[in-house]
């Protein structure tokens, strides 16, 4: 039986730690070729006055961690990062995975500020300037650059061969930048929203299925099911 490709473009650590998720999902060839990468720059500011944290991805707290940065309650967009704010000893609360929603829930609960938006060079949302306005102080700290990285020779190979690849795809730029590549192979691609699905839109695939909700679960939930149609020839 020829196996599906399973191609994650995420930094190499979550991309390992998905593709651990999927043990049980029966048989597929793993490829990681991580399309943006992480790189810390800058440094923490003065972190007296500061009430809370606000974490828009697990790379943040990472590099907040990195920069030993004090232990505050967290705010986060979802709960994968909330789970590593914890992990590095912090109260944290979650979102449902939209920056929407926590923006909706700080507006609502008002924590005592100002909060800190620990973030990457690229960022969606305005969270800090729209609670700012919204009368809840946030300043932001731009921890980490996200450059973009070409794709490895084993992803080139996957992407110009038959077998049928099933691509997760986690955030719009991520899928942006994989709607750059030349895909000859058959493509079943899972996205983990609407925007995601949006930046997908140039990409040459055979299918795309949009995730019930913004989150690792889900995704791992569809991107099981997109393995098994591979694997039973059904594109």
């Amino acid at each position: 039986m020829t196996l599906p490709v399973l191609l994650l473009t995420r930094p190499e650590a979550q991309s390992r730690a998905f593709a651990a998720t999927l043990a049980d999902a029966g048989p597929f060839r793993l490829v990681i070729s991580p399309l943006i990468g992480i790189a810390p720059t800058g440094a923490l500011p003065d972190m007296d006055g500061f009430r809370g944290l606000i974490f828009t991805s697990v790379n943040g707290v990472a590099a907040y961690r990195a920069l030993g940065g004090p232990p505050l309650p967290a705010y986060t967009v979802g709960e994968a990062t909330a789970e590593a704010a914890r992990a590095a000893g912090m109260t944290a609360l979650a979102a449902d995975g939209f920056a929407e929603t926590l923006i909706a829930i700080l507006k609502d609960r008002r924590p005592p500020g100002p909060l800190l938006h620990i973030r990457g060079q690229h960022a969606r949302g305005d969270v800090a300037a729209r609670l700012t306005a919204a009368g809840l102080p946030v300043a932001t700290a731009i921890l980490y650059e996200q450059p973009a990285l070409p794709p490895t020779p084993e992803a080139r190979a996957a992407l110009s061969g038959p077998e049928t690849i099933v691509a997760p795809v986690f955030s719009p730029r991520t899928g942006a930048l994989l709607s750059q590549l030349e895909a000859q192979a058959p493509l079943l691609v899972a996205a983990m929203s609407e925007a995601v699905a949006k930046a997908l839109a140039p990409l040459h695939k055979q299918d795309l299925k949009i995730a019930s909700r913004p989150d690792s679960a889900s995704m791992r939930e569809l991107v099981a099911d997109l393995l098994r149609r591979a694997r039973a020839g059904e594109h």
